[in-house]
């Protein structure tokens, strides 16, 4: 998670410092890009773009990632589900990004980025509504246990 991170962060952050908005909005899509149809993996399946999103955000707005990163873990503590986490802040990054008055290249690509973590995560809200999707586990070595009416191993 955090190569992913670093890999959204340092090519777009470098970006914003050299080049401003528009090219950094450029260079972070780029990663995203990489990060969802790697050439690595001959352009199959990669990842779920969360975790290079946000380092991407990171590079483009730093507080409202952090705000974010914030959001996000408080999600994630209160409803045991990365995926609703993950959600729930690609909801509001758009709004996060007004209220810290980001300029509107870095406002239009978080509704982007948040359609895109979306269509991504459809498979996880199918498991959400069918009750389910994989819960995080707190305790230490233990595998993360399956939403439902038992909290025991499956049958």
């Amino acid at each position: 998670m955090a190569i992913d991170a670093a890999k959204g962060f340092a090519p777009t952050y470098v970006a914003m410092e050299v080049s401003g908005a528009a090219a950094a909005v450029a260079t972070g899509s780029a990663a995203l890009l990489g990060n969802y149809r790697p050439v690595f993996m001959r352009f199959q399946r990669g990842g779920k773009m969360v975790a290079t999103g946000g380092g991407v955000l990171f590079g483009l707005a730093p507080k409202a990632a952090a705000i974010g990163a914030g959001l996000w873990l408080l999600v994630a503590l209160v409803t045991r589900y990365a995926s609703v986490a993950s959600l729930t802040v690609a909801v509001l990054m758009p709004v996060l990004e007004v209220l810290t008055g980001r300029p509107w290249e870095v406002v239009a690509f978080t509704i982007v980025l948040a359609v895109a973590i979306f269509v991504l995560h459809r498979e996880n809200i199918r498991r959400l509504m069918n009750g389910t999707e994989h819960r995080l586990s707190f305790r230490r070595g233990s595998a993360s246990s399956r939403a439902g009416p038992s909290s025991g191993p499956a049958a």
